[in-house]
């Protein structure tokens, strides 16, 4: 009866995984533009997202280090919007940072979110 429980055993810790979530809502950029929105001069126009997926194996193997994929994710979601002849900023800009992993195998998902405004004065 116990040579069934081992198998068993081995097979759950296969197939389990665990996954731990991150969000980081302070401002993790460096900006040297300051915008004042205590008028109402600006509407919202667009929700942008840039999300940026790694798999890791044993891990450490492959992906890209956590720094690269914040600035790899943002980048997606400002190829998202054109800024050009118009006066836009970003605001609201979140970071949410999701690993999944089980025994040898990790993902880590990054997803950048922000809302895009356009001052009318």
């Amino acid at each position: 009866m116990k040579k069934t429980y081992i198998p068993i055993f081995i097979l759950s810790l296969l197939i389990s995984s665990c996954a731990i979530h991150l969000g980081k809502t302070s401002n993790v950029n460096n900006h040297t533009t300051t915008v004042v929105l205590s008028r109402n001069n600006y509407k919202i126009v667009q929700n942008v997202t840039g999300e940026v997926q790694a798999t890791y194996f044993f891990g450490l193997i492959g992906g890209l280090s956590r720094k690269n994929m914040l600035a790899a994710a943002r980048a997606k979601m400002l190829s998202k919007v054109n800024f050009e002849g118009s006066s836009k900023a970003i605001i609201n800009e979140n970071f949410e940072i999701k690993h999944s992993m089980n025994l040898i195998v990790r993902k880590m998902k990054v997803t950048v979110t922000a809302q895009i405004i356009e001052f009318t004065e």
